[in-house]
């Protein structure tokens, strides 16, 4: 078999192109067979063709995009899909640019990927946000009508974002608000981590399915769990420790941001797991600020920065560990986490930790 090149724009040869496709499987939690299986659909010329659309946002996702390396921007435009219309990447302009949309919308009708950055307004008939003479609102029912699948990336996508935030002037709403009875997978997030883009697409490019998806239409491989289950910060909170205020000794030693506001345990996302562009700590809370929440509609941009919020679901070892506790009795949150720990339930758990406390000996009362 010859190794021809895959992709002649980038004249990359069989092997790199496999390397190239098993990273980025790889990178996104799917197994190198699923890397191996793209190469070969990519090989026979099936490219998924991508539409994107840009309306009221910051085009933050869209650098973040840019900035990946494991592929970068250029394989994976080129060669693992076939980005057909961008309007910050396209080289062509005016009314050539806007012909490029319909030619690529008809050649490619049901079967291409809509990518959506941004929010869409709806007040007073979607006025203010025009691109190409039309009315945001009415490209978008337009173009997604004959895509096979809509993609919704970053907050302001998924559901609103900033320009939602009160008083939503504009009326601003996320792509599946806009699109009702559409499904839209939202990929949340301010930017949204662009691997979590490239995984939904390797996936629908390869299998033809999209990831299974959560109850506000997020992939379960990237939004299943809060940041605060897998923080790096997190040996800090159990044990205790605290940063009080930003420079002080516990901020610079790397204690946990919980107290100065760190929406962690109520925010569903990877950015603990997944670094941007693979750069170790190139996100808040690496950087030393707590996280805001920028995937939740509920607190991102509702809830001022550093406001503390609650820990829902406590349950050992999510549950807050007192500092320097009173002496002499047991807290009752104290009391619930020592239940839970050895896998009781909360009133199960109060009724073990009394059995713990009988002194050798005596045996343990039997309760009506």
């Amino acid at each position: 078999m010859p190794h021809t090149v895959v992709a002649e724009a980038t004249a990359l040869s069989r092997r790199d192109f496999v390397k190239v496709c098993t990273a980025a499987a790889a990178a996104v939690g799917l197994p190198a067979w699923a890397g191996e299986k793209m190469a070969e659909q990519v090989a026979k010329g099936k490219k998924p063709s991508v539409i994107w659309l840009h309306y009221q946002e910051c085009t933050g996702c869209t650098e973040s995009l840019l900035r990946a390396n494991a592929p970068g921007v250029g394989e994976l435009i080129l060669d693992l899909i076939s980005l057909d219309y961008h309007e910050t990447l396209a080289a062509a302009a005016g009314y050539q640019f806007e012909a490029t949309l319909e030619s690529t919308m008809k050649e490619n009708a049901g079967k291409y990927v809509l990518v959506v950055e941004g929010s869409i307004p709806l007040k007073d008939g979607g006025v203010y946000c025009y691109v190409g003479g039309e009315k945001a609102i009415d490209t978008l029912t337009r173009v997604a009508e004959k895509a096979a699948a809509v993609i919704a990336i970053g907050s302001c996508a998924s559901w609103g974002g900033i320009p939602s935030a009160s008083p939503n002037p504009t009326g601003a709403v996320g792509v599946s608000q806009a699109l009702k009875g559409k499904p839209v997978v939202a990929l949340p997030g301010c930017p949204a981590n662009p691997y979590n883009l490239l995984g939904t697409v390797l996936q629908f490019a390869t299998f033809g399915t999209l990831p299974a998806l959560d109850d506000k239409g997020r992939p379960l491989f990237a939004y299943a769990r809060v940041i605060h289950e897998d923080c790096p910060r997190r040996a800090h909170f159990d044990n205790g420790r605290f940063a009080q205020a930003f420079g002080d000794p516990g901020h610079r030693q790397g204690w946990c941001l919980y107290k100065l506001g760190c929406k962690g345990p109520q925010t569903h996302a990877n950015c603990s797991l997944l670094n941007f562009c693979e750069l170790p700590g190139a996100w808040p809370i690496g950087l030393g600020h707590p996280c805001i929440g920028c995937t939740e509609q509920g607190i991102a941009f509702n809830v001022p920065i550093h406001q503390n919020m609650p820990i829902d679901k406590p349950t050992a070892p999510m549950a807050y560990p007192g500092v320097n506790p009173p002496q002499g009795h047991q807290s009752l949150i104290a009391v619930g986490v020592a239940g839970l720990v050895v896998g009781a339930a909360a009133g199960a758990g109060y009724a073990a930790s009394r059995k713990l406390a009988v002194p050798p000996g005596q045996g343990t009362k039997k309760e009506d």
